[in-house]
């Protein structure tokens, strides 16, 4: 089978890499167009663009994919398989041929765009990966294979995006296998059960110190690596790159020790700046950020 991919992330990347090394055929890729990034706005093409050119891939990029289904119509392919691509499949591209997407929860949970945040943020202990018929409702379709795998409680987000990628990518080739044999089965969803999640915001790694220690950390795991974490310090963003729960207590937001380690209180237990970027910009540990800190330093806001 003809596998026309689509894809734009890490987690896409890794996906095609295993589709590719299980020798199934890949006709070509569809990313997003180069982003202006950095300081310099330099045009910078996506992870899948990258690796696809590097093993000679067809890349086709559309601002629109939507406005741009006549050129998609002249590749040819059997089906399209989709793994955090970020744009919206139109019905006329889904009546094409079949399509195929490799999502990062255990559908009818958490659909939407941050699936691998919100189970970390929500304290699960479960996530896994599902394959689903692509329809043009988010995440709607009829379930073709299901994994659960576990979520430790202490799990960055980067090492889980890495471990379900890798997994869906298996489960890809699986489900290539039962479509060219003419064995795939679908599943519906439970529509009653299904949870929707939002693209997160910058504002959303802000870390509350009213709650808990618990909420806190499930935060920083979710959101430093991705969104980026921070405390505000007399109104200044003081970037947050890496804490650790300790078994002191306090009035909420007060800072209990300034000398040598800079712990903060929250509802219940504490939390230990270990790593922030100080105001010139360095990242630097928590005691030489109490030592260049020049004023209040009693609470967080």
């Amino acid at each position: 089978m003809k596998v026309l991919f689509l894809g734009s992330s890490l987690f896409s990347k890794i996906v095609l890499e295993k589709v590719l090394n299980s020798g199934h055929s890949v006709c070509g890729v569809i990313t997003q167009p180069p982003r202006e990034a950095g300081r310099g706005h330099k045009l910078c093409k996506t992870c899948v663009h990258e690796f696809a050119e590097q093993t000679g891939l067809s890349v086709y990029t559309f601002e629109k994919l939507s406005r741009s289904f006549e050129n998609v119509k002249k590749i040819d392919y059997d089906i399209a398989l989709v793994a955090s691509f970020g744009q919206i499949l139109t019905q006329e591209f889904l009546d094409n041929k079949p399509c195929i997407n490799v999502h990062p929860s255990l559908l009818p949970k958490y659909r939407g765009a941050t699936p691998i945040q919100s189970a970390i943020l929500n304290g699960d202990t479960e996530t896994g990966v599902t394959i689903m018929k692509v329809v043009k409702e988010v995440d709607a379709g009829d379930i073709i294979l299901q994994e659960k795998v576990p979520l430790t409680n202490s799990i960055m987000f980067s090492d889980l995006e890495t471990e379900l990628a890798q997994i869906g990518g298996e489960m890809a080739v699986e489900a290539l296998d039962l479509f060219e044999k003419g064995k795939q089965t679908f599943t519906p969803q439970d529509n009653d059960k299904a949870v929707l999640v939002k693209q997160l915001c910058k504002e959303e790694g802000h870390l509350d110190f009213s709650k808990s220690a618990e909420e806190i950390y499930h935060r920083f795991r979710a959101l430093s690596e991705c969104l980026g974490c921070y405390i505000l310090l007399n109104g200044n963003k003081i970037k947050v790159t890496e804490i650790e729960v300790v078994d002191m207590q306090g009035v909420a937001r007060k800072v209990l020790s300034n000398k040598k380690r800079f712990i903060i209180a929250c509802d219940d237990k504490a939390i230990e700046i270990k790593k922030c970027q100080a105001l010139s910009g360095k990242i630097v540990d928590g005691n030489s950020f109490l030592n260049g800190w020049h004023g209040d330093l009693k609470e967080v806001e």
